[in-house]
């Protein structure tokens, strides 16, 4: 396996004692596939993205990628947020190359690789631009191209459509999609967004809350990646059967807190 993730679990100290955010945890990613975890509230959802990213380290368990072990951050993983965190006095150019330049990386060399990426996800032409010029999907382009100028093994995306609006929104599902087959990146993002994960997704992990646990991985085969799928009986049942999920096992959260 490409991304593998082994008895992962992750506790947080409290007065309480210990709280179990994350509960042996295990997944398995192939090269080239995307993939999201959907949970509500709860799930950890980010905890877990910030073990893959190497941001934090798991109580115990492992995180491997391309057979190596992950115990920090690395350019083999590109990150994606929901908000954009894009530097405002910096150009579209400078924001997508900096990245590479904290690499290190020759600045004839970056210039090359972040002008490539920002002709993939279709802002060449707003490479002179700042921030504030752009609207809300353009700046996602943005950090995706920044993600990918660094050429990872992973992208990694914590909830990147959350803000935006719902015609935004569905733009950019097509867009992560038609960039996903253009590039064959593997991709792990998560959301509690249940049609959102259906429609780009692979496979789905299903994650139970308090403390988070894999509860269901489901395997997805659309007849289409467009949006009229969404009209299709067969994505009302993918979509049907998660949404119980998540209602059962927040039901049973809430009565575990009781």
């Amino acid at each position: 396996m490409f991304l593998q993730i082994n008895n992962l679990n992750k506790h947080f100290p409290t007065k309480q004692g210990n709280l179990v955010v994350l509960k042996d945890i295990d997944m398995a990613i192939e090269q080239g596939e995307f993939i999201c975890a959907v949970g509500a509230s709860g799930s950890g959802k980010s905890t877990l993205l910030r073990q893959i990213a190497g941001l934090d380290s798991p109580t115990s368990g492992e995180v491997r990628i391309d057979n190596e072990l992950v115990t920090g951050p690395g350019p083999d993983r590109g990150m994606v947020f929901q908000h954009y965190t894009l530097y405002p006095w910096m150009s579209v150019q400078a924001n997508t190359e900096f990245g590479l330049k904290l690499q290190g990386v020759p600045k004839k060399q970056r210039r090359e690789q972040a002008s490539y990426y920002l002709n993939v996800v279709g802002l060449t032409k707003f490479a002179k631009s700042l921030p504030k010029e752009l609207s809300g999907g353009m700046k996602q382009r943005v950090a995706i191209a920044r993600a990918l100028a660094s050429e990872p093994k992973v992208l990694l995306m914590d909830e990147p459509f959350g803000a935006l609006d719902i015609h935004t929104k569905e733009s950019m599902h097509e867009f992560i999609l038609d960039l996903w087959r253009r590039t064959n990146v593997t991709i792990f993002m998560i959301t509690h967004d249940v049609e959102e994960a259906v429609f780009l997704s692979n496979r789905i992990y299903a994650l139970g809350a308090r403390p988070g646990t894999v509860r269901k991985e489901m395997s997805i085969h659309l007849p289409e990646r467009s949006h009229t799928v969404k009209r299709h009986s067969i994505f009302h049942d993918y979509r049907d059967e998660l949404m119980e999920l998540m209602r059962r096992h927040g039901q049973e959260a809430v009565a575990a807190v009781a």
